[in-house]
């Protein structure tokens, strides 16, 4: 099964794929080299084109991203992107036997990764960064991914699942505010340099948060 066609399987039937997946053999690097690192790219490009080159406008005032500033957030929140995936495969495996589950370290880490799709594709809305809550929403489409590959690739019982899910979701959101802190250390916002009204500002902010769900 290719990418795309991959991708649609996850987004649209996950019942019927996280099994196809649980059956796949795969290792850490080919998990990586053939999907994550690729989908990862999406919401990186979009977030560099959208506040870069696009920029953010309201109220007739525009604003853009300085575009060292603007390559620094692009480069530092796909890195950041591939370590949570990572981290994530981690806590799902720690937190298996919690929940009746089988440890399983291949299988966290496909868990993460394909479940992390949603979040990846809606990354896309960031091009346009009034567009970027979109993205976000998006994202909350992993929740239910994961949930439904949670009884299947570690083996927990399906009425553990939701809990499980709930703890997942908790950590996820955690690294999702470190990575949009650190994100926002990188990004000259309007308000600092006083380009544009405080709307903008609260865009660029979501725009950061949307991106760091990936």
């Amino acid at each position: 099964m290719n990418l795309v066609e991959r991708v649609q399987a996850i987004l649209l039937k996950p019942k019927a794929t996280w099994p196809e997946i649980d059956a796949e053999p795969a290792d850490a690097a080919s998990l990586y080299k053939n999907y994550v690192m690729i989908l990862a790219l999406i919401p990186a490009l979009a977030s560099f084109i959208g506040l870069s080159l696009i920029g953010i406008g309201a109220f007739g005032v525009s604003f853009r991203v300085p575009l060292a500033s603007g390559l620094a957030n692009m480069v530092v929140g796909y890195v950041l992107s591939l370590v949570m995936v990572f981290v994530l495969a981690l806590i799902i495996d720690a937190m298996a036997p919690t929940f009746e589950g089988t440890k399983s370290q291949i299988g966290a880490l496909k868990l993460s990764a394909y479940a992390s799709t949603a979040a990846f594709v809606g990354g896309v809305f960031s091009l346009l960064p009034s567009l970027s809550v979109l993205g976000a929403l998006a994202a909350l489409y992993g929740i239910y991914l994961l949930y439904t590959g949670l009884p299947v690739l570690m083996k927990c019982p399906p009425d553990k699942a939701i809990a499980y899910t709930a703890v997942v979701v908790v950590c996820a959101i955690v690294g999702g505010v470190v990575i949009a802190w650190v994100l926002a250390l990188l990004t000259p916002s309007p308000m600092r340099l006083g380009a544009a009204p405080v709307a903008d500002t609260v865009v660029a902010v979501l725009q950061q948060a949307a991106r760091a769900n990936t």
